[in-house]
Parts: C-alpha cells; structure tokens; sequence
C-alpha cells in the first residue's frame, strides 16, 4: 500500500473513476462529499475490486473543516501523495438574472475550495523531508471549458474556473521547485454522466461515436500525472472528445 490519494468532490462519475482508478494503483482511496453516506456506493466498489477506500463529509468551503479533513487523513490513513479538486459547481444564468449570492456560491465551491484545500495539502507535502526521487507529491486540478473562455449564461461558472487556472498555475510555479508537481486538467467536452444522458440526449447520442468524454479514460490521464518523472512534468492537458471544435 502506497500513501492516500484524497479526492476532493468524488461524484458518481469523473470523481469517482479518478477515485477508483488511484486505489487499483494501490493507494488508499479518500473521498469526499458533504454527506457521506452518498459515497458509500463508491467505497463499497472500490472495495469489491480490492482496493482500500474511506469516505469523508466535509465541506470543502469551510476552512476548519478542511484542516481537520487533512489532519484525519494524515493521522489516521497515510500521508496524503497525490490531491484531487474534483469540485463542479456548473450552474448556468443569465447575467441579467443572476444573484449575488449564488455568483458567491459557484466561486466558493469552484475556485475557493480549491485554494483552501490544496494549501492544507501542500503545507504538509512540503513539510516532508525530500525523497531520492525529488517527488513530494501530486496537486491536479479539473479544470472545464469554461477555464478558458466565458460563455453565454456562464458568468459564474467560468469567473471561478479561470482564477481556479490561475491559482493552479501559480501554485505550479512555487511548488515545483519544492517537489510537488502541481497540473491543471481541461476537461473540454460533454462527460458520460446522467446529467448529459438526462438534459441533453442528443450530445448523449454521440457517446457510441466517442463522441462524449469516458470518465474511466479521464482517469486514466489523472494516474498518468501522477507518475510523471519530474524531468517531464505536464502542468496543463487538455482532454476533449475527437469531434468536439476548440
């Protein structure tokens, strides 16, 4: 067994393949949701394919929270090697409509959630003596679309995913140095979820066609992070469907 592999926002798809995929790596899978009971679908596969997985409720929001979450994890699971901002917070408006409050809302859960949970991981990831490998530890973040231009009707959602980028870059350029390699994830393109099956069936039609994001094959992409010599260090992949325009 290997360290912890903490993901942030372990929903029922990208989340949780990422989640799935670190524990067939052979680390200890922490998840996390603000209830957790909604993950014990997860932990329960997770374990069935032999993997080892502790669910967490935490609100990623709440500074406290986040501390005491790393705390546990570190203390009583393993030292946490690799961290996942897996958070969404996808919810489209109208400039002319939207309220203050849930503009607030998108940021905290999108961008600032991100910051406070990566810091606390950080800060103990740097506090390790350095290894022969130079490796301390993994930050990736997912990033969507809207990490790189604002949409109609996405005001929110894309303000946060770009300062997310932009923290992500900037955390990349000081950690680095210090051994903890720090990579931005563009998932760019429709994700096999119920979500597009539900709303729009007919980019859920492409899916025979490769034609929507497999989460399993995103998570893929996440271990391979992970993984990289630091002489050959990725900081930002793209990753969208072969039909999709960009």
């Amino acid at each position: 067994m290997t360290g912890a592999a903490l993901i942030i926002g372990a929903g029922d798809a990208t989340g949780g393949a990422i989640a799935r995929a670190f524990a067939r790596e052979g680390h200890a899978a922490c998840v996390t949701r603000r209830s957790a009971d909604r993950l014990q679908p997860l932990v329960a596969r997770i374990e069935a394919e032999g993997g080892v997985a502790h669910a967490f409720g935490s609100d990623a929001r709440r500074e406290e929270e986040v501390a005491a979450l790393v705390e546990r994890i570190e203390s009583g699971v393993g030292p946490i090697e690799v961290m996942v901002f897996n958070i969404g917070a996808n919810v489209p408006e109208s400039i002319l409509t939207e309220s203050a409050r849930k503009y607030f809302k998108v940021w905290e859960m999108a961008c600032f959630a991100g910051f406070l949970n990566a810091r606390e991981v950080a800060r103990r990831m740097v506090a390790r003596p350095m290894p022969a490998s130079g490796r301390r530890g993994t930050i990736l973040f997912t990033g969507a679309t809207a990490s790189l231009r604002g949409g109609a009707n996405f005001a929110a959602f894309s303000g946060a995913k770009m300062a997310l980028r932009a923290l992500a870059q900037s955390m990349a350029r000081e950690l680095g140095p210090q051994g903890v390699h720090v990579a931005h994830v563009v998932v760019d393109g429709a994700i096999d979820t119920e979500f597009i099956r539900g709303n729009f069936p007919e980019r859920y039609a492409l899916k025979d066609q490769d034609g929507i994001l497999n989460p399993e094959h995103i998570a893929q992409q996440y271990v391979m992070l992970h993984r990289q010599p630091r002489d050959a260090w990725t900081h930002e992949l793209d990753l969208r469907p072969w039909c999709e325009k960009f």
